[in-house]
């Protein structure tokens, strides 16, 4: 019996062991032929932001290629946010059942690839003949990959080969309450400087006599607000060319660069001042609308909900302010060298044991990029389509050609974002990825939101106080743990897991474990007998 309990309880550590994805998995080879005598099931995790037109799309897309491929059948399971993907694709690699098709972003790959084999490289399925892009044996008009936008596609690489396909783009926009700025008797540029937002933020919280602002009449005012303070961080050191990480994962934001930002940003972070975000007073898009805020930085994805005009509003129609609304990039410390961060979803395919349900997750992975699914979903808000094809589509042309003529469909702002990212894609960037990339951009984020919520405490933001905010990010997000690997190094040494993939981990171990322990109790017990 010692013997059999002995045996047990190593059969439970294996699977323990089999945690983070560490099964072995062979490797991805393309099959000859796609076997269609064969029934497959595949399941596709997706988000669609409780939009119900992108879920429609997305059930549109799977009946019409199961309609060419009526032996494959896929599952959509649909999402409100990415972060819960990640944490369930955590879980799942566990398991070993992660989802066959799966849309999420490089940075959260990067954590799937310390895995074995967990996710399918798919350079040499771009490549192949009949199934890859443009591919004689697919049956539907899929892109070649030259009709892919470049700069899209090189941002799956990691490791030096392609884990993934972009699905849709975004990048940020600053949506103006242009109104505002000329009666404070400043005229709009075409393209915002950090200077000037500033200079007309300061000159915004003038107050009448009664306490209220000069320029909306209102007690409530915050000229400069943004969503994504991990973004500002990122774009700001971009365009100043400031350090933030090697593509091996060596961490260089806390430098003098950073400081000066953390400094020169301190001034207008006062109570009643020039400056917020989304974490410390909330969505930015509310307070644009309301007429409380002038400068609102927000994804273009999010386009839908920014204007008086705004087909989609989080606030009651009688706090609705009219306003002329412009949609210009971001701000910049040089506006001749405009940069700007690219982002939105890619899509990823996982290894399975069956080389043929691969390649069937392959061909649903492509269907995806024809003009048919890239087209209605880019119309849902700000996106772009990522295939040449579709943004030079005839039809694709005439729908932003039609702005303004309805504030749904064709919402002026909405389409004016899109069109920012399809005239500025040469400006944009995205930042190395690595396992811990996904810590140290919230880790970006959070030294402007210290600083803010600091100085709104009346706390000084001198050096001093710098070193320990950088001591202290260090530890939170424990940066000093991250031993590279990253996109150029490949999935060799990427780090240790974000926090809360650890406690996932350590979660289902105990799971696994007192679920062994139940089981060796009572054959304990059956055997006593």
């Amino acid at each position: 019996m010692k013997r059999l309990s002995m045996g047990l309880i190593l059969i439970l550590l294996l699977a323990l062991t089999g945690c983070h994805g560490k099964v072995d998995r062979a490797g991805f080879n393309v099959p000859e032929q796609f076997d269609e005598g064969r029934t497959y099931e595949i399941t596709f995790w997706a988000k669609n932001d409780n939009n119900n037109t992108q879920k429609q799309i997305y059930q549109k897309a799977i009946r019409d290629f199961q309609n060419l491929y009526p032996n494959i059948k896929v599952s959509l399971q649909a999402y409100t946010d990415y972060g819960t993907i990640y944490n369930d694709v955590i879980t799942n690699i566990a398991t070993n059942t992660t989802p066959n098709v799966c849309i999420t972003y490089p940075d959260h790959i990067a954590t799937y690839l310390t895995g074995s084999n967990v996710v399918v490289p798919l350079d040499e399925l771009f490549a192949d003949s009949n199934y890859g892009f443009g591919g004689s044996a697919l049956k539907y008009d899929g892109p070649s990959a030259d009709e892919l936008v470049p700069e899209f596609l090189d941002e799956c690489i990691l490791g030096g080969q392609h884990y993934a396909v972009p699905y849709m783009r975004s990048t940020e926009a600053c949506y103006v309450n242009k109104t505002f700025v000329e009666a404070l008797g400043y005229t709009l540029p075409k393209v915002l400087t950090w200077d000037f937002v500033w200079e007309v933020a300061e000159a915004a919280t003038a107050k009448n006599a009664d306490g209220t602002f000069v320029v909306n009449g209102q007690e409530t005012l915050i000229p400069f607000m943004y969503k994504s303070t991990d973004n500002m961080m990122i774009q700001m050191l971009k365009q100043l060319d400031g350090g933030y990480s090697t593509d091996e994962g060596e961490i260089l934001i806390f430098n003098d660069t950073t400081r000066d930002i953390l400094k020169s940003l301190a001034p207008h972070c006062r109570k009643g001042g020039a400056f917020s975000t989304f974490k410390k007073d909330g969505y930015p898009g509310n307070f644009l609308n309301a007429g409380q805020c002038i400068f609102a930085v927000d994804s273009t994805a999010g386009s839908t909900w920014m204007g008086s005009d705004a087909p989609l509003v989080d606030i009651p129609p009688e706090r609705m302010v009219k306003f002329e609304t412009a949609v210009l990039p971001v701000p910049q410390y040089d506006s001749e060298h405009i940069k700007m961060i690219s982002q939105g979803p890619s899509i990823c395919v996982f290894n399975k044991e069956d080389p043929q349900v691969v390649l069937a997750s392959w061909l649903f992975t492509q269907f995806l990029l024809t003009n048919d699914v890239q087209i209605p979903y880019a119309e849902t808000e700000g996106y772009v389509p990522v295939t040449l094809r579709a943004q030079n589509d005839v039809g694709y042309n005439d729908y932003l050609s039609r702005a303004g003529e309805d504030n749904r469909e064709h919402y002026s702002v909405k389409l004016a974002a899109s069109k920012l990212l399809m005239d500025h894609t040469s400006d944009t960037f995205t930042t190395p990825v690595f396992n811990g990339s996904t810590s140290l951009r919230d880790a970006a984020g959070q030294l402007i939101e210290s600083v803010n919520t600091a100085v709104k405490r009346k706390k000084t933001v001198d050096d001093a106080f710098i070193d320990q905010l950088f001591k202290d990010t260090t530890a939170l997000y424990r940066l000093d743990q991250i031993t590279g690997g990253g996109a150029s190094g490949g999935p060799k040494s990427l780090g240790p897991l974000p926090a809360g993939a650890i406690a996932l981990f350590v979660g289902l171990g105990s799971v696994w474990l007192l679920l062994g322990l139940y089981v060796l109790r009572d054959w304990m017990k059956a055997h006593k007998k």
